[in-house]
């Protein structure tokens, strides 16, 4: 496998948005060098949609998980659901998991309780997980050290460099994507220029968090060698080594991708 691919680590092909045009979606992604895409499932319902891209477009890998931000229709039935989709179909994470305290109609309870049994499946699969973290981090680092998981990925992460080198211990790597590509977002841009470049992985969220180049449009995994350059920019170094860099940590974290 080269030493240099391009792979958007958290993209959400499936997603109604691109149900018009994905296959020119996907077919622009590897015409922009993208080699492989993750798409994390946020549901129940979408774990067949994910599986079927997956399927259909050779570049893509699955993720299968329910989003903190999705737990207020989910059942106790759906957790078993996701342990047989796990086991039955070839997923590189459990994901995309978390907790989301910004949303303000939101059951704290109810969110920690998902969390917490699929950071138990994620174990006992020996599976890594992707992390939705929004204004929750201390809370998902106190569960992510009751309940070991062999590390992932903390999406879109938009924390302290302290609670960055906290995740960075327990075997996470961290990613970054359209916001960082805003002069506004300091605290980020701080975060992409300094932080050990082992510690980085690319993603676009696409059809979320367009770069700054695409303000209010749709995002797309295409976008993701110019957030590569930015973050480039950012280190001053060239952009085949932040390509390089950070395929190689996507791999670590998530070794489903060597297969």
């Amino acid at each position: 496998m080269p030493n240099d691919l391009l792979i958007d680590t958290h993209c959400h092909l499936d997603a109604a948005e691109f149900d018009g045009d994905r296959e020119s979606v996907a077919a622009a992604a590897v015409a922009a060098g993208v080699t492989l895409i993750v798409v994390p499932a946020v549901e129940r319902a979408n774990f067949g949609a994910v599986a079927s891209v997956c399927r259909d477009f050779p570049g893509c890998v699955a993720a299968y998980g329910i989003h903190p931000m999705y737990v207020e229709r989910a059942v106790p039935a759906d957790l078993d659901a996701l342990r047989e989709t796990l086991e039955r179909e070839s997923a590189v994470a459990v994901g995309e998991i978390g907790l989301d305290r910004f949303v303000e109609l939101r059951d704290d309870a109810n969110q920690e309780f998902y969390f917490v049994e699929q950071l138990k499946i994620a174990r006992d699969l020996d599976l890594p997980v992707i992390l939705h973290v929004r204004r929750a981090i201390d809370p998902i680092l106190k569960q992510l050290r009751r309940i070991g998981v062999r590390g992932g990925i903390a999406h879109a992460f938009n924390g302290s460099r302290q609670q960055a080198d906290e995740l960075l211990k327990l075997g996470f790597a961290l990613g970054f994507g359209g916001t960082v590509t805003f002069p506004r977002a300091a605290r980020i841009r701080e975060l992409a220029a300094t932080l050990p470049l082992d510690a980085i992985v690319l993603e676009t969220d696409a059809p979320d968090i367009p770069p700054a180049w695409n303000v209010g449009a749709r995002n797309s995994p295409d976008q993701l060698p110019r957030i590569a350059g930015e973050i480039a920019t950012l280190r001053s170094v060239a952009v085949m080594d932040i390509i390089a860099a950070t395929g190689r940590n996507a791999r670590r974290v998530l070794p489903g991708l060597l297969h």
